[in-house]
This record gives C-alpha cells, structure tokens and sequence, in this order.
C-alpha cells in the first residue's frame, strides 16, 4: 500500500516542532520512494547520525512499506546558511 505524503507530514510534525519541511516523491507518484528535507530545533545538539536515527523511528512503519527513503536533517541555524549559500550562488 502506498505511503501518502500528509502522512509522513503528519507524524513528521506530530513528532517534532518543525520550522521547515520538505517531502517529494522521488517515485513518480506511486509513492514508494520519499526523500525528506526537516528543520527543527529539536536538532540541536545531536549529530547527523542521531537526527536520522530519530526520523527513522518516528517514520518506522511508514519505512518499512516503502521501497527507498532519503532524509537531510538541518537545525534552524544550518538552515539559514543553507539558504544564504544558495542565495548567493
């Protein structure tokens, strides 16, 4: 059974406070393949491996009936230098 992208929105933000959020089926559509983009401030402090460890358990079940996930994980602060970065290019 496909994985809609409001449900991994609404456990994302269930889960978490969420400054911002980005989900794109990479999957045409069938919604197999999600890749995720979320910035909260729940974040700070951890690194990349315990941001992506914590997402993947929030999204455990949803995971487990896709066919691939992808995830970046910011803190608000690396946000706005993501955003700058990219402002400037």
């Amino acid at each position: 059974m496909p994985i809609s992208a409001n449900t991994l929105e609404n456990a994302i933000r269930a889960a978490i406070p969420v400054t911002h959020l980005e989900i794109e089926d990479t999957s045409n559509g069938c919604g197999e393949n999600y890749a995720v983009f979320v910035v909260s401030e729940a974040f700070e402090g951890k690194n990349t491996l315990a941001r992506h460890r914590f997402i993947n358990e929030v999204l455990k079940d949803e995971i487990a009936q896709m066919h691939a996930f992808s995830q970046k994980t910011l803190t608000p602060t690396q946000f706005k230098a993501h955003l700058a970065k990219r402002a400037a290019s």
